[in-house]
């Protein structure tokens, strides 16, 4: 009996501490906040000069597969700008490409160009006092998406605030003078790049003009104003000084540095390209999916979650579905849905991180729970090798190079139509962090991932079988087969096992 009573003590202590942690650590009211919109596309200017060449109706797309590029579109298209920039990403890192980023967005403030930062706030460590200088600037603002309430120690925020604080915007646009936009997987950080010695992602975003930028502005702007951003200045201190310089000039004296000026003169993301219409564009019809800021608040009706956009505007799949995605926990719902697409003719196909590539453990244990039920149903799953070096660029097909993990997010139907944005096949992007992404009607880009799946991605991948009961390892392009999961040890193998059992595959 004082066992029962003393738990209940506990209990009624814990709960009261949550309450007045709740309490002391409230976020600041957001009302009376001024909402600014998008501001109408410039009459001038270099990207100016592209609407003349802009196609009625249609979005001018070009994939971004090499991160050398990606990184180059968004400084060039940064000090192109004359209007506006409108930023959205999971992810801001404080290394050589976020400190780089950031002071181009200071510099185009500078100049007059108006700045929206909007993050969320997971993906902002170590950048308070950055973040406050450039929102301090008068023609900049930043904002957070459900900011922790602790600055220092922010985990332990998830101890009294964890239901809302587990709700992430994972939303990545790049937005300037309202005419031309970055969409995709990319964060901001070394990583997404490829740039210096941290580990790689394959990875995959598209620039975008024409009509489907003005409806990126329009979808920025709903977030920008949602019930869970709230502007920096009221979550974190004001700072003196020049933080956005000093992270920069740590850089100087490392030869990466100076590396980054040699990517953007190597990229062909040339402004003068773009602006004089001599830029490789493949113009279609795009549509914009894009997840309710609500999700942040809770619970949307299903029909209102992207995947129930994407579903709609995919429409029937007639023949086959290939689909990348580096964190890939299809549950139950999900092999059954797949085992569906198998028995009415169809061929799924999919492409995720192998144990050795993959960057969370836990997500890996989400899938290879599955794998087996997914291969009996006829899906063909492909795993991408740590230590990937195909022969030559092009071995990855619109991916680019390639690196040590996988992190694009797409998938190619029919070989008419592709989607690429920042959606992956597991619960959380369905339920729990917003998501947004491109359909494209295109049958180029479709038919390049389609036929990276043909050539079984150039030796770069396993292919995994089902054999006799047990799951083997193919290396498709030496023809050698293990049994013995790439990357797995004793230690691993128990915590894959451990965690299969725990009822976390909803926070996967």
């Amino acid at each position: 009996m004082w066992l029962l009573k003393a738990l209940a003590t506990l209990l009624i202590v814990a709960a009261c501490a949550i309450v007045l942690a709740r309490i002391v650590f409230a976020l600041p009211d957001v009302e009376g906040r001024v909402d600014d919109v998008a501001l109408s596309p410039p009459a001038d200017g270099q990207l100016a000069n592209r609407a003349g060449c802009n196609r009625s109706g249609l979005t001018g797309v070009k994939p971004l597969g090499y991160g050398a590029d990606a990184f180059a579109a968004r400084i060039l298209l940064a000090d192109a700008a004359v209007s506006s920039i409108d930023a959205q990403y999971y992810i801001w890192h404080g290394d050589l490409t976020g400190s780089l980023l950031l002071d181009a967005l200071h510099r185009a403030a500078d100049r007059g160009v108006r700045v929206r930062l909007l993050l969320d706030d997971n993906g902002t460590s170590g950048l308070d006092a950055e973040l406050a200088q450039l929102d301090a600037h008068e023609n900049a603002e930043v904002r957070l998406y459900n900011p922790f309430n602790l600055r220092r120690l922010k985990m332990l925020s998830y101890g009294f605030d964890f239901f809302r604080l587990n709700r992430r915007m994972h939303n990545k646009s790049f937005t300037v003078d309202g005419l031309a936009t970055i969409v995709g997987g990319r964060n901001i950080g070394d990583e997404y790049f490829g740039i210096g010695p941290t580990p790689l992602f394959v990875d995959l975003d598209i620039l975008a003009v024409g009509k489907i930028v003005p409806e990126v502005a329009a979808d920025f702007d709903r977030y920008w104003a949602s019930p869970s951003v709230h502007p920096v200045g009221a979550i974190v201190e004001a700072t003196r000084g020049d933080p956005i310089s000093d992270r920069l000039t740590r850089w100087h004296d490392d030869p990466l540095f100076y590396e980054y000026k040699a990517i953007l003169q190597a990229s062909d993301i040339i402004m003068a390209s773009l602006a004089d219409g001599t830029l490789d564009l493949e113009w279609a019809n795009a549509v914009l999916v894009s997840d309710d800021p609500v999700k942040g608040q809770g619970a949307v009706p299903r029909e209102d979650l992207l995947t129930g956009q994407l579903t709609r505007a995919v429409g029937t799949i007639e023949r086959r579905i290939d689909g990348v995605t580096p964190y890939f926990v299809p549950g139950a719902a999900g092999v059954e849905a797949f085992a569906t697409l198998e028995a009415q003719g169809m061929e799924v196909r999919m492409l995720t991180n192998s144990l050795e590539a993959t960057d969370v453990l836990p997500v890996h244990a989400g899938y290879a729970k599955r794998r087996k039920a997914m291969l009996a149903s006829g899906v063909a799953l492909y795993e991408l090798r740590r230590e990937a070096t195909p022969d030559t660029p092009d071995d990855l097909g619109i991916f680019g190079s390639s690196g040590a993990s996988l992190h694009a997010k797409t998938f190619a139907v029919d070989g008419v139509r592709i989607f690429i944005g920042s959606f992956n096949f597991d619960p959380r992007s369905v339920q729990l962090n917003t998501e947004m992404g491109l359909l494209i009607d295109s049958e180029a880009l479709a038919n390049g991932l389609h036929t990276a799946f043909d050539d079984e991605f150039s030796g770069i991948a396993w292919r995994v079988e089902a054999q006799h009961g047990e799951l083997a390892w193919v290396d498709p392009a030496a023809g050698t087969v293990t049994t013995e999961e790439p990357g797995s040890s004793t230690l691993r193998n128990l915590a894959l096992t451990v965690i299969g059992w725990l009822p976390v595959e909803w926070l996967l």
